[in-house]
This record gives structure tokens, sequence and C-alpha cells, in this order.
């Protein structure tokens, strides 16, 4: 059996994937309320950096402002090596339950938050730290019950990061103008905290558990297949928060309505909803390598072609064409997300799932730490969004050619073999 394409050894060989039933799919639902404050407030970057940029944080620049929101990502993936660590040698609950408690809190926090430092410290320090609790080991408990299915039940679990990217950008556009942005933002901590009782009572894992050790198996890169296939998800991970991240404030500064520079952001998490999960049905038929090859080359294009067509002021249908890129980049920026970690349990054995999808994704976060304070200093630098939009696109180039490259390093050269 070749090592990574059923993730078991010698140990675990008798041991049988449900691939289905009552309790396997109750983990599923749990990853997904889990996920919908972590990822979903990920997916709102966009309305929060809108919405601070032109009220608490108006004096600031869009470089500095951008610290706050990849602050908050860095946390988020930082965390992951030592959550996949406790994950593989206590359980789920030690981890989520904090989590899930901080979670709340730092969106309590955040209400009450005027300054800069008070929303870097509730917002990025504390609730990315909480939100990295409530991605790495849903998404890793996942992997305890599907196997040749993982990837699509990954991806179902995943669209909840879209349906909070749609969600919470429409709590606070709706009701933040009429009870304002602290109440706004106290309707979402109630609803996740109601999701998060769900997330703890059902995720649960199956396989015995590991001795707790190094939370950072960095002697795993020295693996060509793993430390490729790392590689791609971290440039992929870099280039997804940079549209993420600007979208309603390229739209507000484009001149349209407050109500449609929103909605342009609820449009791409709308298309991110199907793209997290129909990209994980595919990636289970052809191939999880294949399909991030594919999505990263249609993110890249979509990017260079439609987002930068739109840019041009004087195109008679920017807002069609604006609408029609956040629609459809969503839909294939989503295997970012769904996909990519059910690539790195194809070169790594299931009992080291949560320590080496921790240790991918703090190799991650120092990406995400500078892609959006790097992508606002392009913008002030140039004046406008054309040299933010071309970074953005440039870095999803590269991921094409580092998934590609990696996918021959894995399995060959062969354009049709799947893997």
């Amino acid at each position: 059996m070749m090592k990574g394409d059923h993730a078991i050894d010698s140990s675990l060989e008798n041991y049988q994937y449900p691939e289905g039933g009552i309790k396997a799919w109750s983990v599923v639902l749990g990853a997904w309320c889990a996920m919908i404050p972590s990822m979903g407030l990920l997916n709102s970057l966009g309305a929060l950096q809108a919405w601070t940029s032109t009220h608490q944080l108006k004096e600031y620049s869009e470089s500095s402002i951008g610290w706050i929101y990849g602050a908050y990502t860095f946390f988020l993936f930082l965390g992951g090596a030592q959550f996949g660590a406790l994950l593989d040698s206590h359980g789920p609950l030690y981890v989520m339950l904090p989590g899930s408690i901080g979670i709340v809190l730092s969106l309590v926090f955040l209400s009450f938050s005027e300054e800069f430092y008070q929303i870097f410290l509730s917002f990025s320090v504390l609730g990315g730290i909480s939100a990295s609790a409530l991605f790495t080991p849903p998404v890793a408990s996942i992997g305890h019950w599907f196997n040749d299915r993982r990837a699509w039940a990954t991806g179902v679990a995943c669209t909840a990061g879209g349906i909070g990217g749609c969600l919470f950008p429409l709590i606070i556009l709706y009701t933040a103008p009429k009870i304002g942005f602290p109440w706004a933002i106290r309707i979402i901590a109630l609803l996740c905290a109601v999701l998060c009782c769900i997330a703890c009572l059902t995720v649960r894992t199956r396989l015995p558990p590991t001795k707790a050790g190094a939370s950072l198996d960095f002697k795993a890169l020295g693996d060509i297949k793993y430390a490729s296939a790392s590689l791609g998800v971290f440039l992929v991970e870099f280039a997804v928060f940079v549209p993420i991240t600007y979208i309603s404030s390229y739209a507000l500064d484009s001149g349209f309505s407050e109500k449609m520079s929103y909605a342009v952001l609820i449009f791409l998490n709308l298309g991110a909803v199907f793209g997290r999960f129909i990209p994980g049905i595919l990636a289970d038929k052809i191939g999880r390598f294949n399909v991030m090859v594919l999505n990263c080359l249609m993110c890249s294009l979509l990017t260079l072609i439609l987002w930068l067509v739109s840019d041009l002021k004087v195109h008679p249908h920017s807002l069609a064409i604006l609408i029609t890129y956040a629609v459809f980049f969503g839909f294939f920026c989503g295997a970012a997300i769904s996909v990519a970690p059910v690539c790195i349990s194809q070169v790594c054995e299931i009992q080291d799932y949560g320590k080496r999808v921790g240790t991918t994704w703090t190799l991650v976060s120092f990406g995400t730490l500078v892609a959006i304070p790097i992508a606002g200093a392009i913008k002030q630098s140039t004046g406008g969004y054309y040299g933010l939009i071309s970074f953005g696109g440039a870095l999803y180039l590269s991921s094409t050619v580092a998934f590609a490259a990696s996918r021959g390093i894995c399995k060959g050269w062969n354009l049709y073999a799947k893997f």
C-alpha cells in the first residue's frame, strides 16, 4: 500500500473507516457548527475591514489596519500544531471547549473596543487563538471517520465558512446602522455561543490516542512529498485572503453604495458555500491534488482578468463584472479550506494527521500575517487597487505551479493519474 493513499500504518490496518452513519455525520455536523464562528469570521474580514476603516479606525492607513486582520489569520493558523497535537493525544473537547469560551469573549470585548490596540487584542489575539482551536480539531476529527469520502465530508463541514461569511456581514449591514455596531457584534457572539455548544457535544475522534509529543513536526519537512504539499498550501492560503479582505473596500472606493459593497462579499461567500463541497466530491473522484491545481489556476485567471477589468472605471459594466468575479472566485477559492487539508492527509499517516495539518498551518500563519498588510501597502504606494489585484493574481499563479509540482513529485507526471 502506498504511504498516504489510505493514511494508515500497520498498527491500524484492521481499522475500517465508517464512511458514514449517525456517529460519523454527527462529527461533520459538529465540525460545521465549530467552523461557522472560526471560518465564518475569517470570511467576514472584508466586512469588518470596510466598517472599521470608515468608523473606529478611519484615521489609520490601509496597511496599519491590515495588521489587525493579518494578525487574526496568523493566530488562527499558528495554533494549529499545538492544538493538532492535543487532539492526537487527548481528543477534541480539551481544545474546543476553551476555544468556544474564548471566541465568544473575544466578540464581546470587540463590541466594546474603540481604539486600535483594543481591537487588536480582543479580535486579533484572543479571537484568532480561539478560532484556531475551533478549526484544526474539527477538520482532523473528520479524518478519523472518513477516508474514501474524506474530501467530500470535509467539504460539507467547510461550507460553514461560506455560510458564516454570508450571515455575519448581513448582521452587520442591517443591524449596525439601526442598533449600532457593538450590538451587531453581540448578536454574532450569541449565535456563536449556541453553535459552539453543539460542536463541543458532537465532535469526537475514533482512533486510539497517540502519546503527546512535539507539537511541531519539523522533521516531517525532510519528506519531499509532505514538504512540497505544504508549500502549495502555504502559497494558496497566502493568496486567498487578499480578495476576501479587500473586495468590499474596493467596491466602496469604486463609488458603489455601502449596501452593494457589503453585498459583493456576500456574493463571494455564497459562491464559496458551493465551492466547499462540490470540489470535495470531485476531489474524491479525480484526485485531491488535481482539483487544487485546477482551482488555483481558475482563481489566478479570474483575478487577473475579471477583477482587473472591473477596475477600469470607464467600463460600463464594472459592477456586473465585479459581482461575477466575486461569485466565481468564491466558488473556486473554496478548495483552499476544504481540499487543501485533505491533500496533507494523502502524504502522512492518519494517527499523525492532526500534528501534520497543524504543522502545515503553522507555517501558513506566517504568510497570512503579512499578506493583508503587504496588499494594503501596495494599494497605498500605487494609489489604487491595480497593484493589489495583480499581487493577488500572481500569488495564485505561484500556488498553481507549486501544487502541480507537488503532484508530480508525489504521483508522477502522468496527466491522467488520479491523485
